[in-house]
């Protein structure tokens, strides 16, 4: 093994994330090279997720993560030194073990994730090439198309909007760049639509740079992105709408319906609402219709719809393979959301992916609300050719740190990049 692979140090620290709580950054080195990474956080998280370790104390309302950071700094760092940094999959299951339960509850999988996504970025800049490729080696990449979130509801804002995200997709853009720019300015004009019609309070953000408008009824908020998307002078087809349900959240376990829109509603009648919206505004992505242990549902609805909409399972599955592979023996879903904090490692996230390329399955890597400045999910997104890249609204600067990272990989691989938006709309 050359000297220059091997890990020489591992190190972490508490930083903040985009809501001003604490989430950890680790540092890997190897040789003269060094990759830093932080890790995200989720407000609706799925209960089947691996478990972030928090101190539970009295600093930052309980939400510390001196104890992940102390598990990096110890037992990880033990563990790793003098390994190969860019042996990825044996530093992955090396942790794993360490932490030896199926949840990465003992050490934190903030933890684990942070020392995984920083040996991954020291391993590429120990090679000399930019993450993507350093994570999957190709001649040809596909860049994924923005899911963008313009308007908050649920977990993420302090409306009444019971759906809590709404997205636009720029599919019929020719580039990556250009879906961002058109992006940008659907974005604008609704923002000058809703100051326009409720006043400047509508333009509070949520979460992830969404707006917070006074809505309580989906169709209002579906309503004014299409203004917006017409104001900006494209089609239905150039830029196409999707949402968020995040259903787990509206769902009541004790009576086993669901509330939304001054309505109680059950499975069956959630169904009908939301093909009522997918016909009235061609919806082309629905997420979490149900809540996540609902896969006879998911099954439904997909048979119903999938045909012209891509529904995404995320609390469903928690981009676990056990769940995954749950859901392809039921066809409960045609599309997949990723994100590296449910599972905890790179290379268990790569598997994920693996899995639903097989079951040809839309593939979504996504940020989590609570988020840092840290672009590692546009090189997953562009290394394994995600459909789409679900990143928040672009706005704020962990939200459109991803966006940017886009913009320099478009423009570093051209022309070895097509766009993935020609065949999703």
């Amino acid at each position: 093994m050359s000297v220059k692979t091997a890990i020489i140090q591992v190190r972490a620290r508490q930083v903040l994330d985009s809501r001003g709580n604490p989430t950890v950054e680790a540092e890997v080195t190897s040789g003269r090279a060094m990759g830093r990474a932080s890790v995200p956080s989720g407000a609706s998280k799925g209960k089947h997720e691996a478990l972030e370790l928090r101190d539970a104390g009295e600093e930052f309302h309980g939400k510390g993560v001196t104890k992940a950071v102390a598990n990096v700094n110890g037992v990880l760092r033990r563990g790793l030194l003098g390994l190969r940094v860019d042996d990825q999959r044996r530093l992955d299951q090396k942790m794993i073990s360490l932490d030896g339960t199926p949840d990465k509850s003992r050490l934190g999988a903030n933890a684990i994730l942070a020392a995984s996504m920083a040996s991954a970025r020291a391993a590429a800049n120990s090679n000399g090439v930019s993450l993507f490729a350093q994570l999957r080696k190709s001649n040809r990449y596909i860049l994924p198309v923005p899911m963008m979130n313009v308007i908050n509801g649920g977990e993420h804002a302090g409306n009444n909007l019971a759906i809590q995200e709404f997205h636009i997709e720029p599919v019929g853009a020719s580039s990556c760049t250009e879906a961002i720019r058109m992006g940008s300015e659907v974005y604008q004009s609704l923002k000058s639509i809703l100051v326009s019609e409720h006043g400047k309070g509508a333009i509070n953000v949520g979460d992830e740079g969404g707006f917070a408008p006074p809505f309580s009824l989906t169709r209002d908020a579906l309503r004014s992105i299409r203004k917006a998307i017409s104001v900006s002078g494209y089609g239905e087809k150039d830029v196409r709408l999707g949402i968020d349900a995040a259903s787990s959240v509206f769902y009541s376990e004790k009576s086993g319906d669901y509330r939304l829109d001054g309505k109680t509603m059950s499975d069956a009648s959630l169904e009908d609402y939301y093909a009522q919206l997918r016909d009235e505004f061609g919806l082309l992505t629905i997420e979490d219709p149900f809540h996540e242990e609902a896969f006879e549902a998911f099954a439904s609805i997909t048979k119903r719809l999938g045909d012209k909409t891509k529904v995404i399972g995320d609390d469903i599955y928690v981009t676990n393979v056990k769940r995954m592979r749950r859901g392809i023996e039921k066809k409960a879903t045609n599309a997949v959301l990723i994100k590296l904090n449910q599972i905890g490692t790179v290379s268990e996230t790569e598997d994920a992916i693996g899995l639903a390329r097989k079951a040809r399955w839309t593939t979504i890597v996504s940020h989590r609300s609570g988020d840092t400045e840290d672009p590692f999910i546009a090189h997953l997104a562009t290394a394994y050719g995600a459909d789409f890249i679900k990143t928040g609204a672009p706005a704020r600067g962990e939200r459109v740190a991803k966006y940017n990272e886009l913009l320099r990989i478009e423009e570093e691989l051209k022309p070895k990049a097509r766009y993935a938006g020609k065949g999703l709309g």
